[in-house]
């Protein structure tokens, strides 16, 4: 193409995806915090986020993004220093790493795998490695707590979303993320596998790190958790994480269970977004509606509940499959 080499034209394409995705990141982070914020003024009757910049209450949010872009990036003497230094960009690699695979419209994909699925569940395991490194390097015993309560969340709720995901490949025959776009073009997968998804919703917010699971960070018991020690762009990256993974996982979801791309009329890329953000509000309406639960609580809900019903679903889903 326009007299490029084939394996160089598909470098700079692959480049080209990835400053796009990151931009979109960065960018996704200031919305989503502008989002988050108007959709808690109205649930909880705030006044700060529907007055402070008006019409919409923007002044709040570009107010903090100047602030972590000028504040001191302190580090402690007792930390850890590559593992404390390292630990925040993992997050934020993984969920670069998932909008890879992710098809935003027709024939518009990155990287079109044939196993885009398995390669969904594999890149988004690395977040707990990085949550966990910071924890560990920044030796502090709040900040490891955190850390473990993340791996223990991130583990138990993996499983059964894992087996969410199975089930919509095996109902559309393939692991590749176009092809289950495609096999929704009559109906999408919610109405048939609505079980499926909403074990893959319920895990994705704790994956995501939201209420009502967002124990990791709770303020009282752990001043803020496994991250506490940074501050400045390394704390920021963490935030960029958080919001990315919220995005992420949401965009997942649309893509397996609400027909991705696919919609009258408007383009698929604009279908894509707003199936996609659908899915934002609804985590920004839970987390600004339901409690915090305790850590044993959700380890039972995961491992008792979460778990055994995503394996009966695969077990119905074999059986339907089998005698169609």
């Amino acid at each position: 193409m326009f007299g490029i080499p084939e394996p160089w034209w598909s470098v700079i394409r692959a480049v080209v995806w990835a400053l796009f995705i990151i931009i979109f990141l960065a960018v996704n982070a200031i919305v989503a915090v502008w989002l988050e914020r108007k959709v808690s003024g109205r649930i909880q009757r705030r006044i700060g986020p529907q007055r402070v910049g008006r019409p919409i209450g923007w002044a709040q949010t570009i107010a903090d993004v100047f602030k972590l872009l000028v504040k001191e990036d302190v580090r402690a003497e007792a930390t850890d220093k590559w593992v404390f230094l390292l630990a925040p960009a993992i997050p934020f690699a993984a969920i670069t790493l998932m909008f890879l695979v992710v098809p935003w419209g027709k024939n518009l994909i990155p990287l079109n795998l044939n196993i885009g699925l398995l390669f969904v569940v594999a890149v988004t395991s690395f977040e707990v490695l990085g949550l966990f490194m910071a924890g560990w390097g920044s030796n502090n015993k709040w900040a490891l707590l955190g850390a473990m309560r993340t791996a223990a969340a991130m583990i138990s709720y993996e499983l059964p979303m894992v087996l969410a995901i199975l089930a919509v490949g095996m109902t559309a025959g393939s692991l590749n993320m176009n092809d289950v776009v495609n096999a929704q073009s009559r109906v999408p997968f919610i109405l048939i596998q609505p079980v499926a998804f909403l074990i893959y919703y319920i895990a994705s917010l704790a994956e995501a790190n939201r209420t009502p699971f967002d124990f990791t960070e709770a303020e009282s018991e752990l001043v803020a958790g496994a991250n506490i020690e940074y501050s400045g762009l390394r704390w920021a990256f963490f935030f960029l994480a958080e919001y990315g993974s919220l995005v992420g996982t949401s965009a997942i979801a649309a893509t397996l269970f609400l027909g991705g791309w696919r919609g009258p009329i408007l383009p698929g890329p604009v279908w894509f977004l707003i199936k996609t953000y659908l899915l934002v509000y609804v985590a920004m309406w839970i987390r600004w509606t339901l409690p915090r639960v305790r850590i044993d609580q959700l380890l039972d809900f995961g491992w008792k509940f979460l778990l055994p019903l995503a394996l009966a679903d695969i077990a119905v889903t074999g059986i339907v499959l089998a005698l169609l």
